[in-house]
């Protein structure tokens, strides 16, 4: 481990739409923000081929694309953008103390303020033929993509609030929504099923998995396994959306800061701030409710804001 130590007044941990606007406004703010971006430069939009509403694009982008105009715009503010991963924390306990955090398990960063931003990442089924169609209709969020299957055959995958709440919300968009149920019942709140049930064009397969996902470059279709019987069925789709889960980004932080049971950081009030002083918290690390770009962008501009005015409260 480097001897070196550095100490600067913000460090932001993690990229994306909420670590990029953080580092925006905390630039504006003349706090010198410097960021370590993730092993994912720009986080989960890197992996969308398609964003379509996010404001001010009116022909669309794609998330690669918006996260490059990002980081653009918060290094010409001035901030340090590097490459690295936080691999331990130590953060003071006391209003004015000295976080500490180590990246890639060699470089040593003393700062005054950090901004968690590290994201959440998505469930998937581990299929080699689900990662390779990521991007061509396999997606984990059907609120950002459901809008590109208007009017055709999808499938969800999953059993709880989420996939019900993804399934019905695509039923107002597509032709036909399946839903795939690995056990023999739902695991989504009663209102929620019931929703489904009421819905028409949502059909329920219980008992039922994905094999594969069909297609070479974009989905056709999946084959489906009836895992009572091993009976197999292809269903002909072109939208495929798993809906089992994410994954906070939040194991070093475990023990050092308050969270829930799922490992999303918890936030005091409608602020950013953690429960240590200096320490804040933005985008889908502490949010498992909306989960999309534009909000992610929100609480990290206000991340920002909670880091100036706890900085110069100090004053």
């Amino acid at each position: 481990m480097s001897d070196t130590i550095e100490r600067i007044k913000c460090l932001i941990i993690g990229s994306g739409p909420a670590g990029y606007t953080a580092a925006i406004y905390a630039s504006r703010a003349d706090l010198k923000p410097v960021m370590y971006t993730g092993m994912q430069m720009g986080g989960q939009l890197t992996t969308t081929t398609e964003v379509d509403n996010f404001p001010g694009y009116p022909n669309g982008t794609d998330g690669t694309a918006m996260m490059e105009d990002l980081k653009n715009q918060a290094e010409r503010f001035g901030t340090e953008v590097r490459f690295g991963l936080a691999t331990s924390v130590e953060f003071a306990k006391e209003a004015g103390g000295i976080h500490k955090v180590v990246i890639d398990g060699v470089t040593n960063i003393e700062a005054e303020t950090v901004i968690i931003s590290t994201g959440a990442t998505a469930k998937y089924l581990g299929l080699e033929s689900e990662e390779r169609l990521k991007g061509g209709g396999v997606s984990a969020c059907a609120t950002c993509d459901g809008f590109f299957y208007k009017g055709q055959d999808v499938v969800v995958v999953g059993a709880g609030d989420t996939a019900a709440e993804e399934a019905t919300y695509l039923a107002n968009i597509c032709n036909k929504v399946t839903l795939l149920v690995r056990k023999d019942y739902m695991r989504a709140s009663k209102a929620m099923q019931h929703r489904v049930e009421k819905t028409e064009n949502i059909e329920v397969l219980f008992n039922t998995e994905i094999d594969e996902v069909l297609g070479d470059t974009v989905v056709e279709g999946v084959r489906a396994v009836n895992n009572q019987t091993q009976e197999k069925q292809d269903i002909p789709v072109t939208g495929v959306f798993i809906a089992i889960g994410h994954t906070p980004n939040t194991d070093i932080f475990k023990e050092v800061l308050d969270m829930d049971e799922s490992g999303y950081l918890i936030t005091e009030g409608k602020s950013t701030k953690t429960n240590l002083p200096g320490v804040f918290a933005a985008g889908d690390v502490q949010d498992k409710e909306y989960r999309q770009a534009v909000t992610a962008a929100g609480t990290g501009c206000m991340a920002a804001l909670d880091a100036e005015r706890y900085l110069g409260a100090l004053e």
